[in-house]
Order: structure tokens, then sequence, then C-alpha cells
């Protein structure tokens, strides 16, 4: 008998009923350039446009919103590179509570910024050092914080999976769904909602090439370490797949393909020159694929989430200008 998985459909669509006048209903575009270079008809999910640039803050406040209102009075603690910190600092000034976040000494400027802007408290750390999720652990202990993490958590699954819903409502029925991974919250919220809807699409996660962990746990049949990515794309630069995310990824993901920093950088240029749009690195990574012929199987139609723009003018530029 098969196990139940960690997050059921209809938990999403609480979640997106949950979200409604909160989150964007972020738009879809299409490009008639794009169809022409992979010989299909694509959507492109643009959460670039969400809260805090990025679909983060549909799992984050989905989270945050479930706790008690004791709970909520205490605090929220997360960990992140920017988007989640984000997120869950925004979620939380939404809800009348307060956030702590745990973040890389590292993280882009932009994002840093923007959390401390939106009123958490930040705490930094080495990444290549020193354990985030420990970290955090114990502030939460010390604190009497509720944990948020950024993937690996029932409700912030159900909450990502609400972009794939809205893509899915828009477009109807597609062939394919091409999510980032980083940790797997995206992917397997997305996967949770695709299958639901569609039983027969055919859902393909993509990678950087230097943190393929996800790929090699699939592969391999159990949850694979890599060393901590050096990647561009610094929001999918996770050494381990989630324990909650892994298992739905295992049984909902038909593949995972990878995509070179070079190949990210030229998807965000097409991204920015053909479709108007700003995507970060690990936003980009799954127009990589299907610019690059990755999906391993052909497809009609054909959607894709663009999960991010948060990146700076000065980066930006030294990524595409070059």
């Amino acid at each position: 008998m098969t196990a139940a998985l960690p997050v059921s459909f209809d938990e999403v669509r609480e979640a997106a009923a949950r979200l409604t006048g909160v989150a964007h209903r972020t738009p879809v575009l299409t490009s008639r350039t794009l169809n022409a270079l992979t010989g299909a008809e694509v959507f492109v999910k643009c959460e670039n446009f969400q809260r805090v640039g990025a679909f983060k803050f549909r799992g984050a406040y989905n989270a945050v919103a479930r706790l008690s209102a004791g709970q909520r009075a205490r605090g929220v603690v997360a960990y992140s590179s920017g988007n989640h910190a984000q997120a869950t600092a925004l979620a939380a000034r939404e809800l009348g509570t307060t956030a702590v976040i745990v973040m890389p000494a590292d993280a882009p400027r932009s994002k840093a910024e923007a959390t401390a802007g939106y009123g958490a408290e930040i705490v930094t750390y080495d990444r290549y050092t020193q354990d985030r999720a420990a970290l955090a652990e114990s502030l939460a202990a010390e604190r009497g914080l509720a944990l948020v993490a950024p993937y690996d958590h029932p409700d912030v699954i159900a909450g990502q999976g609400t972009a794939a819903l809205e893509l899915l409502e828009e477009t109807g029925a597609l062939d394919a769904l091409v999510v980032p991974v980083g940790g797997g919250g995206l992917i397997a919220g997305s996967a949770i909602a695709a299958t639901a809807l569609h039983p027969g699409i055919r859902v393909v996660g993509v990678e950087p090439e230097a943190g393929d962990d996800t790929r090699r746990s699939l592969e391999s049949g159990r949850r694979i370490t890599v060393p901590v990515p050096r990647t561009i794309a610094d929001g999918q630069a996770v050494a381990t797949p989630g324990a909650l995310t892994f298992p739905v990824n295992q049984r909902l993901v038909d593949a995972v393909t990878l995509v070179s920093d070079d190949e990210i950088v030229e998807a965000m240029r097409f991204a920015f020159e053909r479709l108007k749009i700003v995507l970060e690195p690990s936003g980009a990574t799954g127009l990589a694929a299907l610019l690059n012929g990755r999906l391993g199987a052909p497809a009609r139609r054909i959607g894709v989430i663009a999960s991010g723009g948060n990146i700076d003018a000065r980066r930006f530029a030294e990524l595409v200008g070059a």
C-alpha cells in the first residue's frame, strides 16, 4: 500500500483560499519567439511579480497564518539565503508578529536589506562552515519561536503548490510542467497540484549543475548530500533534498535536469530582451532548460515557473551585460 503524501491536494486548495487577496495572482506570459525556439506552446508563470519578488511568499504566509494566536504572539524564525527570508519577514509583519531570520553572511545585499526592511531581525552565519538549520532550531528553542522552514514544512509546500494551481487554472491541461528545484518545496507542491488536476502531466525539475542533490537522490533512491553548491543560482544552493519534499518528488516528479551557470545567464538575457522581465538566476533555470532542449521528451504545451526576480541592478548588469 502506498504511503500517504505529507501534503494533500485539498491542502493546496485551502492554501489558495487563504492567500486570496493577500498574494498576487501572478501573470502568465507567452512569446511567439519562445514557442518557435522550443517547438512548443510555452506558458511562463511569472512569480517574479509575486510579493517580495518570488514564489516564497505563498508558502511563508500560509505557514504563519496557520499558527495559533498564541504562537504568533511569540514570533517565528526562518533560515534562508534571501527569498524565504523576505517572505517570512513580510508574512510575519502582515500577520502582526515578529521574525528572526538566519541568513548567510554572503547573501545578496539587496535580499538582506529587503528582509531588514520588512522588520526582521537578521542573524548571520557562514554557509560553508555552519549549519543554518541547527542555528534556527537553537533560536526557536531559546526564544519560543515557531520554525518556518524554507521548504521542509507541510504548510510551506501547500502554499508553494498554489503557483502551479493558478497556472493550470489559466492554461488548462499541459503536457509538461518545468519547475526550478532547490530544497524541493516548490516542485513538490506544484507536482501535487499538477498531477491531481491532470494525471498525465510530466513534471520536470531543473537544478544548477553545481547543486544536483535532488537529481542524484532520485537516481539513487535515497537523499544524497553534495558539497555546498557554488553557483550563481543562490536560491538553489542546497546540499540535500528535504526530508518531506523528497518522498513527494520521488513519487510525482518524472525527471530532474541540469543547467550550467552560462545557460542560466543566457536565459536571464532572453527573458529581459524578449519577455521584458527581470529574473534572478534561480528564477531563470526552468527557462534555461527549455531553451537548451533539456526536457528529455517532446511536449506540445509546456508550463514553466519563473520562480523569482530578486537581483539588484548592478549584479544583473554584471551577469547579463558581459
